[in-house]
């Protein structure tokens, strides 16, 4: 009989620690049928085997808030609460989207204005953080800002946020993977996807971060950044660059609740974590 080989001596085993669901692009309001498909979503989600530890949601948790008034507002945040409640019993994880800001750039006076609202709505303290579980560093980035003419947004982290991503990712174990979740993507190829292109397509800064080769250099220093989720464009694609994979998980909402979205079906990204820094995902449809 030949001798039993022994398999990879010295290596650390590889172990799962951890499956996460990446919810984004929930935009929830009370109408087509939104509240009880979302409800449909939780526990699709809750059912997996094996079981979800973790929800991350990568913002636009309501509809709109945009120039929306103050009732509509606090009706649909309310909608989230009563829903997350009653329907979904896993730790959730939130980043802020561009429709969880007012904004409106002819009444900046307003209490409502910028991100404070949805922030308290979320109990977030800042709207970017870190934290780790199960070995995996987690940095929650705070990716919509306004324009240069301080109208609308822009994709951008801004220098006092991009300072404290370096100084985190610096203060991070070497060893110790790390998972970043913005809601405009950093990296993504789903803007090529127009129609009647003839000569040129176009690129807007509210649809990508406007300063992805500044993030992308500063994770080239850092081999553990693994992986990258983000929402926003309601496409799912997936773009490996530098050893780092960008995922763009598609949208609860699919197109804002009427059907697909292009070709991409309402859904939500699956991803299982392991204890070297590889991982497995799937976008599945609900």
């Amino acid at each position: 009989m030949a001798p039993a080989l022994a398999l990879g001596k010295g290596a650390p085993a590889k172990k799962k620690v951890l499956r996460i669901a990446h919810l984004t692009d929930i935009h929830l309001k009370n109408q087509f049928n939104a509240p009880q498909r979302f409800v449909n979503c939780l526990h699709h989600v809750q059912q997996q085997n094996p079981k979800v530890d973790l929800v991350l949601n990568g913002g636009d948790v309501v509809f709109d808030m945009n120039k929306e008034n103050i009732g509509t507002i606090d009706e649909q945040w309310k909608l989230v609460h009563t829903i997350m409640q009653a329907e979904c019993s896993l730790p959730v994880n939130y980043c802020l989207g561009n429709h969880d800001i007012w904004w409106y750039e002819a009444d900046k006076g307003q209490v409502l204005y910028g991100k404070q609202y949805a922030m308290d709505q979320l109990k977030l303290a800042k709207p970017y953080y870190s934290f780790i579980k199960s070995g995996w560093k987690f940095i929650i980035l705070d990716s919509v800002h306004l324009d240069i003419d301080n109208t609308w947004y822009i994709g951008k982290l801004g220098d006092e946020q991009f300072d404290w991503l370096e100084n985190e990712l610096k203060q991070t174990d070497a060893g110790m993977p790390v998972l970043v979740m913005t809601h405009i993507p950093i990296l993504t190829a789903t803007l090529m996807i127009e129609d009647n292109i003839i000569n040129k397509w176009q690129m807007l800064g509210g649809d990508m971060h406007t300063d992805t080769s500044k993030i992308i250099k500063l994770f080239y220093q850092h081999p553990n950044v693994k992986l990258c989720l983000s929402g926003h464009i309601h496409l799912r694609d997936k773009v490996v660059y530098n050893q780092v994979t960008y995922l763009c998980n598609g949208a609860v909402s699919g197109a804002w609740w009427e059907g697909n979205r292009r070709e991409t079906a309402p859904g939500y990204g699956l991803i299982d974590l392991y204890s070297d820094g590889s991982f497995e995902e799937s976008y599945v449809n609900y």
